[in-house]
């Protein structure tokens, strides 16, 4: 649902929640605090009109207008402009949903974007209001428990990536046929995910220096550790993507080992047939040679002289046992028998 919700903070606490926008964030100034404004599910429209009341560069403006696939840093004079990519995974679709924060932020402002119900803002100013000493810090506050949100965010997107990476190498030496699609839509969602990872360390440093506390001198408490926990949620996505590589190579070995396998037990299969093919062809030839004599003989023709010859009966048996004979050792001395 649209929304615009606006805050302001001076001192620590909530000293007016009903203003609009222009007017919350001139109170902020007066008073040395910050307004926190939340552009909650608006047009592309209320965008522009809100950020001209409020002073963002057209430039920034133009940036949250569209789509981002990365986390980007971006100085514009004396504001900047900051995109978040808080993460859900799917399980069951085994899918990265990436969402999108779009940050504006000011010495006394702060702005942000969000286009999903997924992003409980309630809950972060639950957190910040708990936390007096810590919105005494300014805009950097809320800065840093939306980089807290994010970064804690990607563990349990990691965990679900992890563990079906986890099931593919179980199922890499079996003989499932869908193991590569789905180390390959894996890949294409640790991919998103790194876009949106891999240049947060260097985000939430450049946001370090730029919301180092004037008074003191340092960064906020706390933005350390988110940076140290960013750097290791680039680290973990580049690892898993490392590993899908690997496991799509070791898939690709095994399926062409197994292909090799069938090859060799279908090229064994084929020369025992030629055994048996030689072999049935042989003992046909042997048979066929008796039949051939038998069948010239059989052809009754008037002039065959030795058929009035007593020797003309030995003769035709003997000429059959000799050809079968003689065929038989051909074939027993080419071990085709």
């Amino acid at each position: 649902m649209t929304n615009v919700e606006t805050a302001v903070y001076v001192d620590g606490s909530v000293v007016r929640d009903d203003l609009p926008p222009d007017e919350a964030a001139a109170l902020a100034r007066e008073r040395a605090g910050f307004a926190w404004i939340a552009l909650i599910d608006v047009d592309d429209a209320e965008i522009q009109t809100r950020a001209a009341e409020l002073g963002m560069s057209p430039i920034a403006v133009k940036e949250a207008l569209r789509p981002h696939q990365r986390s980007i840093f971006e100085r514009y004079g004396d504001h900047a402009f900051v995109v978040l990519q808080p993460a859900h995974y799917d399980d069951a679709s085994e899918t990265v949903r990436c969402d999108e924060i779009d940050v504006f932020l000011a010495r006394h402002l702060i702005v942000t974007v969000t286009r999903s119900d997924r992003i409980d803002l309630d809950e972060l100013r639950g957190r910040l209001q708990s936390h007096p000493q810590l919105l005494r810090r300014g805009p950097g506050s809320v800065m840093w428990v939306l980089a807290e949100l994010v970064t804690t965010g990607y563990r349990a997107v990691l965990d679900g990536v992890e563990n079906d990476i986890d099931e593919i190498e179980d199922q890499l030496f079996g003989d499932g046929p869908d193991v590569s699609r789905r180390i390959f839509d894996l890949q294409r969602e640790v991919i998103d995910l790194a876009h949106a990872t891999s240049p947060l360390p260097d985000v939430l440093t450049r946001l370090g220096t730029t919301l180092t506390d004037a008074a003191a001198g340092a960064e906020p408490a706390g933005w350390d550790d988110v940076r140290g926990r960013a750097q290791y949620v680039a680290e973990r996505v580049q690892s898993m993507r490392h590993t899908l590589d690997d496991a799509l190579t070791i898939h690709a070995t095994l399926v062409n080992q197994r292909l090799d396998e069938k090859m060799a037990d279908l090229t064994v299969v084929q020369v025992r047939q030629n055994e048996q093919v030689k072999k049935i062809s042989s003992w046909a030839a042997i048979g066929f040679a008796p039949t051939f004599v038998a069948s010239v003989y059989g052809m009754n023709f008037t002039f065959m002289p030795e058929l009035a010859q007593p020797w003309g009966y030995p003769m035709a048996l003997g000429l059959m046992v000799l050809l079968s004979a003689g065929l038989y050792g051909i074939f027993k001395h080419n071990d085709w028998l």
